[in-house]
């Protein structure tokens, strides 16, 4: 079944709150974003792949002062996946203590549950080179 423009629109937001919740500290509301078996994978920057919502949520406060103070994503893009999910890829700006910026490419899958969409699996790949293919 085709995604629906509400569909779409779900989505896109879930995927903007992460930045806001995260930023603001609200890491238990992270069960409105994540399937409780989510894997958060971080290989890209050193930290391997996080099984598990509340596993995530422990390494989110373990980085502590080393997380980013801001989160920000754009280019959200939706498209129809396997089994009545959707893929989404976006690009995240990360704004560190110092004041430099860090760039990533967000890889989702996005499921629906009884709850409404949540992303079931999260790959975050560094932008480290210009124009790479």
């Amino acid at each position: 079944m085709a995604l629906t423009l509400e569909d779409r629109w779900a989505i896109a937001e879930l995927v903007h709150r992460h930045g806001h919740l995260t930023d603001a500290g609200e890491l238990d509301a992270w069960e409105e974003l994540f399937t409780a078996d989510v894997v958060y994978d971080v290989s890209d920057l050193g930290f391997g792949a996080i099984e598990g919502l509340r596993a995530a949520r422990t390494a989110a406060e373990a980085l502590g002062a080393g997380n980013p103070v801001a989160h920000h994503v754009t280019n959200v893009v939706v498209t129809d996946g396997a089994d009545g999910g959707a893929r989404v890829l976006s690009k995240g700006l990360g704004v560190r203590t110092d004041g430099t910026v860090g760039s990533v490419t967000y890889e989702d899958v996005v499921v629906r549950t009884e709850a409404g969409w949540r992303i079931s699996r999260r790959t975050v790949r560094a932008r480290r080179e210009p124009l790479t293919r």
